[in-house]
């Protein structure tokens, strides 16, 4: 084959064909609605929505527990004779039911970051147009919002509840803003947590084990290490031992603050002075959380 002939193959061989791609001409929607789209994906996905029936089972599972058990509270309430108020207040509801809080984080909190890692699909989030700031935002927004559908919706059926047995009404929404403020806190506090024992490892299995623990074995630890304190005459002890698990921090806030009962050993909350304290402490974990996953995903982004 002579020179002229190879080269004109190769031009032949390197000839760009049209063949029919067209350049985006509409509307580019931008950070925000990619950052909106992420959130309600997230939020979807910790119900199973939009998933295979098989992952919906769990979730809807503990949400269907967490308002059966507050339906059966009220259906005891207005059975009972001269009862003027829930047989449960609305402060303690998530205290009572915090295993069953701690298994949905620690099911959906790797559902909503472990895999992306695992996949390597974070790059392709951050190619354009959403920042490292915006996944953050919108995965720990929708798992505290998912947190706080599942704690909140059982108050709401007590609300309505206490509303039919025609319990005083002022008491009873006084009551119900309480235990919502307590919650919406609770859902932050175990939404960041929960979502950087996840972001620690692509593997599903050891992100739910490690949340478990850190929810868990602390209030474990924690409650233990109270009772015996308490036990051996050191109750000035029990309320600073409270700053060390999650569940305890929210109880703590929540008797300084809110008026709840303490499930403390003896029913010895922290009063206003300590209580400052918890709330520092709680706000500190929820900031440190975010600034925990902002570093995170800044490395792994890259």
């Amino acid at each position: 084959m002579s020179t002229e002939t190879k080269a004109v193959a190769g031009r032949d061989a390197s000839r760009i064909h049209n063949i029919g791609y067209r350049s985006y001409d509409g509307p580019r929607l931008g950070r925000a609605y990619a950052r909106r789209s992420l959130f309600s994906q997230t939020l979807r996905g910790s119900f199973g929505l939009g998933r295979s029936a098989k992952s919906k089972v769990l979730p809807m599972l503990l949400f269907g527990v967490m308002a059966l058990v507050a339906a059966i509270l009220v259906a005891v309430s207005m059975a009972a004779p001269d009862a003027t108020k829930l047989v449960v207040k609305y402060t303690s509801y998530a205290i009572y039911l915090q295993a069953v809080i701690g298994l949905f984080i620690a099911a959906q909190a790797p559902q909503a970051v472990s895999r992306d890692l695992r996949f390597k699909s974070v790059p392709l989030y951050f190619s354009r147009p959403i920042e490292h700031a915006d996944y953050v935002v919108a995965k720990f927004a929708a798992t505290a919002s998912a947190l706080f559908i599942l704690t909140g919706a059982p108050l709401l059926i007590l609300y309505v509840g206490s509303l039919l047995a025609k319990f005083d009404f002022a008491d009873q929404t006084k009551w119900f803003g309480q235990g919502l403020v307590s919650v919406a806190l609770l859902s932050v506090l175990f939404a960041g947590l929960g979502l950087v024992m996840a972001a620690l490892t692509p593997r599903r299995g050891f992100g739910v084990a490690a949340v478990i623990a850190l929810l868990t074995i602390t209030y474990g630890a924690v409650s233990t290490v109270q009772a015996i304190a308490w036990e051996t005459g050191s109750e000035g002890a029990v309320q600073w031992l409270g700053l060390f698990s999650p569940i305890t921090l929210i109880d703590g806030v929540q008797t300084a603050f809110l008026g709840a009962t303490s499930a403390f050993p003896g029913g010895e909350g922290p009063g206003a002075g300590v209580g400052v304290v918890y709330l520092l402490v709680v706000l500190a974990l929820v900031a440190g959380s975010y600034a925990v996953l902002m570093r995170r995903y800044r490395r792994v982004g890259l």
